[in-house]
């Protein structure tokens, strides 16, 4: 029986071991758990969700409470229209975060950043180009294209000097997705470089319709669009993602096909993890009844957490004035509406309850939205129970060893 290090994901002319962590935001992929992963010839990723707040927690910026005094005044005001990002800020943030990244890199492999559409801060094309291409002005090896379709992204940085030279990639749910974007990036003459799959026993949001998430295969949607890769004479590494929980699964999908494996799950109980201790604790602790995918998120995705996040069924008001990073074109956001029926439905009552959305920006950025992948109910059998009942972190290196070194469905236990 062969392991991942059987393997080799060849990119740009590099052979590397065949494993890349996914970029969890709001900094739980910390610029640390992403360098132990290039360390180790592999692939990591930082992400580029609420990167003024990173900017601030990391480098002693003050981008967040600068926009805050900004729009001070606008704070009881539904219409969120007028509360825009400053681009100059957005890029700053950007290269402070990558630049330090790219500067501490040591290793054979690679480091990428994680950017998703669906954070249009009140001008979606704006401030995605300038996420862009800060991100390579930086020195960042590679872009992921998230959380979106993605269709005009590619033109948005074709005039960008790095355009053909950093490696880009986008992760789809379906062939329907992955085609959609080929036909609408053609015009610019680059391919992706790697397609990562997403499957639905992802963490945090989901690619696919709320009502049939559950009606999905990671097997058999990538198993199409390897097939239909192979029709078409395009060599673009894919790359499984959602629900591989040891090495043994990893090597099923490459021995199938796959050029390399996504994985996160098992990381966010990573030493470094940017998850609080405390919340690493209850991710070991869940079982499987313990998770559920919802509705909750103000982009429409459904996204799989913990029942017990602190960001269910809170009232807080909305921040916007501070953060404001899922606000559409127009200034809306689905929580707002949201938040100010129930204040309407409970004039006068101070502290309210919202069940049907939640405000992502405030409760990623506090560590209150415990999303997580299907598997997190097996995270206790990865490590040990220490006397005091809790479980021992690991650290990402030994997570990775034993991806890449681990046959027969086994799971090393750390020392």
């Amino acid at each position: 029986m062969k392991c991942v290090d059987d393997f080799r994901l060849r990119l740009g002319g590099r052979e590397l071991v065949p494993i890349m962590i996914g970029g969890m935001g709001v900094d739980i992929s910390t610029a640390e758990l992403a360098l132990e992963a290039a360390r180790l010839g592999g692939i990591g990723h930082i992400s580029d969700a609420m990167i003024k707040t990173v900017s601030d927690r990391h480098y002693d910026t003050k981008f967040v409470s600068g926009k805050q005094k900004r729009y001070k005044h606008n704070v009881a005001n539904v219409d969120k229209s007028e509360v825009k990002f400053d681009l100059a800020d957005v890029a700053e943030a950007t290269r402070l975060h990558v630049q330090s990244t790219m500067e501490a890199k040591r290793g054979d492999g690679l480091i990428f950043i994680n950017c998703m559409e669906k954070l249009t801060m009140n001008a979606p094309k704006e401030t995605l180009r300038v996420r862009l291409t800060a991100a390579m002005d930086a020195g960042i090896d590679g872009i992921t294209l998230a959380a979106g379709l993605h269709l005009g992204s590619f033109s948005l940085i074709e005039d960008h000097p790095r355009f053909k030279d950093v490696k880009l990639g986008i992760i789809v749910s379906s062939l329907r997705a992955l085609q959609l974007f080929l036909r609408k990036s053609a015009r610019t003459g680059r391919l992706p470089d790697y397609v990562v799959v997403e499957g639905p026993l992802a963490g945090g949001h989901l690619g696919f319709d709320p009502a049939d998430w559950m009606n999905h295969d990671l097997h058999v949607i990538a198993a199409e669009i390897l097939d239909w890769l192979r029709q078409e004479k395009l060599a673009i590494p894919v790359i499984p993602a959602g629900g591989i929980f040891t090495g043994t699964d990893a090597s099923g999908y490459l021995e199938a096909g796959a050029a390399a494996v996504q994985v996160a799950t098992r990381f966010t109980v990573a030493k470094e993890c940017g998850l609080p201790a405390e919340v690493q604790q209850e991710y070991f602790k869940a079982g499987e009844d313990d998770i559920e995918v919802n509705s909750i998120s103000p982009t429409g995705y459904p996204m799989r957490m913990l029942k017990n996040s602190p960001a269910i069924g809170s009232g807080i008001r909305p921040n916007c004035e501070a953060y404001g990073y899922l606000l559409d074109s127009s200034g809306r956001c689905a929580y707002i509406d949201a938040y100010y029926r129930q204040v309407a439905a409970h004039p006068g009552q101070k502290n309210i309850q919202v069940w049907d959305k939640t405000c992502l920006c405030t409760h990623m950025r506090n560590f209150d939205c415990w999303t997580c992948g299907h598997y997190t109910y097996r995270l206790k059998d990865t490590s040990r129970r220490l006397a005091d009942g809790s479980y021992q972190l690991l650290t990402a290196e030994h997570i990775f060893r034993d991806y890449q070194f681990s046959k027969d469905g086994s799971i090393a236990l750390p020392d």
